[in-house]
């Protein structure tokens, strides 16, 4: 008797790593599992056929691509909460979402041991796998419905406020976002490239490389610092059109005349809204709670288990 009781004890403890090991492949028997979790599932239409994942097993794989393992506890927390909100969002309603339409990268554990290393892999994921199960369920909502939670790598040491759409986004400082690794980028263009990299957004060739610096002229910052609106030469462009034209990190840039060609000179990784990861870092450092951080960030905001 007391050899069963013994073994059942330590099933019991393995259970959870029989979960963890079966999503990644680890285990044959995972087809036959049942999926009890949450209830809702992610449709994986990969080439291989369509298979499913409970969302509350999925999201590892989520979390592991959006943020750095190291970040913090809480932050990562935070990110599980925000990572769940989006799926939740795109499920509108139903228990159920295909994979092609998240629009979200997805970590396999080869793809997670070659991010992090054979000797860090274990000690990584279980931060990932802690960080969404002791947030199981809980999303974030406004006003009753759940929010577009947005977010970024580093601010420019200030977020951007929503639109009427995301009242939940106003701004809010980020002093330490500057310590950011690659928080501040220059990048060097010659007045040919940067005249024909602008040129592809309209595919008009319209923009010539003589006018080049000096037509450049940024129209509109909003009040975080972002361009919303800049003029080359006869072109009128918003600030997200010539980040991605010219594959900067962030919309919070700007151009001098440099060495005979053009330097951009950027702040911040990413569009500047909603959540700083790095600034939620830097807070979970100081003792803040991923709830506390989310509300930093996320204005009139309440967290619910669904």
């Amino acid at each position: 008797m007391g050899k069963k009781i013994l073994m059942a004890c330590i099933l019991a403890f393995l259970f959870p790593y029989i979960i963890t090991l079966a999503w990644t492949g680890k285990i044959e028997e995972k087809k036959d599992m049942p999926i009890t979790l949450s209830g809702k599932r992610v449709i994986l239409d990969r080439k291989g056929g369509e298979t499913s994942m409970d969302v509350e097993e999925y999201l590892p794989g989520v979390v592991a691509k959006q943020m750095p393992a190291d970040y913090g506890k809480e932050a990562l927390r935070a990110q599980a909460i925000i990572a769940r909100t989006y799926i939740y969002g795109k499920m509108n309603g139903q228990k159920e979402v295909k994979e092609s339409d998240l629009h979200m990268d997805y970590l396999e554990q080869k793809q997670m041991e070659k991010m992090w290393g054979s000797e860090a892999f274990v000690t990584s994921y279980q931060a990932i796998e802690d960080a969404v199960r002791s947030t199981t369920g809980t999303v974030i909502t406004c006003n009753d419905n759940l929010i577009e939670p947005l977010f970024h790598r580093a601010s420019n040491g200030m977020t951007r406020a929503g639109d009427s759409n995301h009242p939940y986004l106003q701004p809010v400082e980020c002093k330490k976002d500057v310590e950011a690794e690659g928080f501040l980028t220059i990048l060097q263009f010659s007045k040919e490239d940067f005249a024909d990299k602008i040129n592809k957004i309209s595919g008009d060739g319209s923009v010539k490389a003589d006018q080049i610096p000096q037509s450049i002229q940024i129209v509109q910052r909003d009040d975080s610092g972002y361009v919303v609106q800049i003029q080359i030469g006869t072109h009128t462009l918003t600030g997200d059109q010539v980040q991605y034209a010219l594959s900067l990190p962030s919309p919070s840039f700007e151009f001098e005349d440099y060495e005979g060609g053009v330097r951009a000179v950027c702040r911040g990784i990413g569009h500047g809204y909603g959540f700083s990861q790095y600034g939620a870092k830097c807070k979970s450092e100081e003792g803040w709670t991923a709830e506390k951080i989310l509300a930093y960030f996320y204005k009139n905001i309440v967290l619910k288990s669904e």
